[in-house]
């Protein structure tokens, strides 16, 4: 079992709906909503928002449990109405959510703006949200329970006051599970010098990071450089996604590149967080987690990589963060237009 510490998000997606014209006769719909649908404006115009469930770790939990490996959510899900959504969309992907806590404190929300090419740019109403009140006695070493994994990283690991709790964790549970860690920089809501990564190398084995999360850490930097100094910090696997350009795999200073799966992108939101799916899912039916990787080649690794990508492409080819199911694994990704 893989357990994922962090937070839900309700994104919520922008439709511009049609203003009324001069003689009272509505204009032109901007159909650029590609997640599909939104709000009733009462015939004035304006802007309406289609909530979909999201949020890095658990879109990543939902990923896992949809590609067949159990996982266990570890997550503060709000009694709000934002709440109930979480727990209904992660049920039904066959999330384990008896680690989760019943939090009063309300949800986070996000507002996704997408742009052409399906980049989704975000707005946090997050002060005093539920997803970062963790203290120590909501994780207590027992609500791992027996996860060979534990993934966590995002605004978990960064946002105050839960941050230092999440981390204690983290390094306690670093012991006797392989612990993997996606920075998922959200420059809005953290400062640079919030993303300790290099000490989170000091008790992680698994860094996956995008592209962007790199030139906001390491500005300049290569990301051969970047793997090398976070080899240095402690980290044995660190993977970097490209986009379009596919993914640097490298281990303990040993690297390869996997090539993207080409796909007609419909957006990318949660492409990343498929990503970790794919390869933490990848790894663990291989046997792999559980220790510090020690028996991991680069072969290996690199293959964990290439399927991760398909599963990341497959979720771009849909509206928002719905990653992928056996089933659709097996079809193949058409070529774009």
């Amino acid at each position: 079992m893989i357990a994922v510490l962090g937070e839900c998000v309700a994104d919520a997606f922008t439709t511009t709906h049609p203003s009324a014209s001069p003689d009272g006769r509505g204009g032109n719909a901007d159909h650029g909503d590609r997640s599909g649908g939104g709000g009733y404006d009462g015939g004035r115009g304006g802007l309406g928002l289609r909530v979909l469930p999201g949020g890095g770790p658990a879109n990543t939990a939902v990923a896992l449990a949809r590609l067949g490996t159990p996982a266990r959510f570890l997550g503060r899900l709000s009694g709000d109405v934002f709440g109930g959504l979480f727990r209904e969309h992660l049920a039904a992907s066959g999330v384990d959510l008896s680690g989760c806590v019943e939090a009063a404190e309300p949800s986070t929300l996000a507002v996704a703006a997408l742009d052409a090419d399906g980049r989704a740019d975000y707005t946090f109403y997050a002060e005093g949200a539920a997803d970062w009140q963790w203290s120590r006695d909501e994780l207590a070493p027992a609500r791992l329970g027996s996860a060979t994994c534990l993934h966590t990283g995002s605004l978990a690991l960064v946002r105050a006051p839960g941050r230092a709790a999440v981390e204690e964790f983290a390094r306690a549970a670093s012991a006797h599970a392989t612990i993997s860690v996606d920075p998922n920089v959200r420059p809005s809501l953290a400062a640079k010098g919030d993303y300790q990564v290099a000490r989170w190398c000091s008790w992680a084995d698994i860094l996956r990071l995008s592209d962007d999360d790199l030139e906001f850490l390491l500005p300049g930097v290569s990301p051969e450089h970047a793997c090398d100094t976070w080899h240095e910090a402690g980290a044995r696997l660190v993977v970097v996604t490209r986009g379009a350009a596919g993914a640097l795999v490298s281990l303990n200073g040993e690297r390869a590149t996997v090539p993207a799966s080409k796909v007609e992108v419909v957006d990318t939101v949660g492409a990343g967080d498929s990503f970790t799916a794919g390869l933490l899912h990848h790894l663990h039916a291989g046997g792999h987690l559980g220790g510090r990787l020690d028996g991991l080649d680069l072969g290996t690794a690199v293959e964990a990589a290439a399927f991760a990508a398909h599963v990341a492409a497959l979720t771009c080819s849909v509206p928002g963060a719905n990653p992928p199911w056996p089933a659709q694994l097996t079809t193949p990704l058409a070529p774009p237009s």
